[in-house]
Parts: structure tokens; C-alpha cells; sequence
């Protein structure tokens, strides 16, 4: 697979840290994001094919970054990730077009070869 580009949005530093870090050990071009306003700024810049995304972040949340991103880069595949587990956010997520709905604290296994499975879906769709 060519190289994708991934892009990692958390409030949480330490997360984005250690998971940015494990990903370019794989190779992925990752970009990360503290905010969801500094994600959709992002997307002026790069055209990611999937995005890791925390539901819940001070300012604007996960869901309502989920939509604007569905309306600028449709093809991108988003996954959402939470601590805080509810079926009715999951449903919501995937309502609006998540690729996949994940629960933190997460195995980074998981969420590369998820990732990845996003990757060929995003590339799948061009």
C-alpha cells in the first residue's frame, strides 16, 4: 500500500505522543491535532485518508468535527475514539459516516490494523 496519511486528534498529549510515535515506526505519515479547529485547519493543508478521533475534547467535539469533515474530504474515513462508552454516541457516530466506533484505552495493534482497514477503504472509494 502507498503511503496514507493518517491523521491523530486527541486532547490528550501524552496519547498523541506515544501512538504518533508507534505509527512512524510503521512507516504511516501522521499529522496530529490537540483540537478539533486545528484538525479541520489541517485539512486545508492535507488531504488525509483516515482520521483518529476522540469523541470527547473541550471546544468542539469529536461528532460535530465528524460532520464538517464528511462535507470537506467525504472519502476520508474517520474513527472515533472514547473512554466514555455510550450506545447512544456509537450510534450517533455511525449515523454520521465513522468508519469505526473504538473504546480507550485502546491496544495499538487494533487500532493500527484498523487503521490500515480504513486506509484500503479510503483508497477503495477514489
Amino acid at each position: 500500500m502507498e503511503t496514507m496519511q493518517l491523521l491523530l486528534v486527541d486532547d490528550e498529549q501524552d496519547f498523541l505522543t506515544y501512538t504518533s510515535r508507534r505509527f512512524k515506526r510503521r512507516n504511516v505519515k501522521i499529522s496530529t491535532a490537540q483540537s478539533g479547529q486545528e484538525a479541520l485547519d489541517l485539512f486545508e493543508e492535507t488531504e488525509f485518508d483516515v482520521v483518529v478521533l476522540d469523541v470527547k475534547m473541550p471546544g468542539m467535539d469529536g461528532m460535530t468535527v465528524l460532520e464538517r469533515i464528511r462535507k470537506i474530504a467525504p472519502r476520508a474515513k474517520v474513527i472515533l475514539l472514547t473512554g466514555h462508552a455510550s450506545t447512544e454516541a456509537a450510534v450517533q457516530g455511525m449515523a454520521l459516516g465513522a468508519f469505526e466506533y473504538m473504546l480507550k484505552p485502546v491496544q495499538f495493534e487494533e487500532l493500527y490494523f484498523k487503521v490500515i482497514e480504513a486506509a484500503r477503504a479510503a483508497r477503495a472509494t477514489v
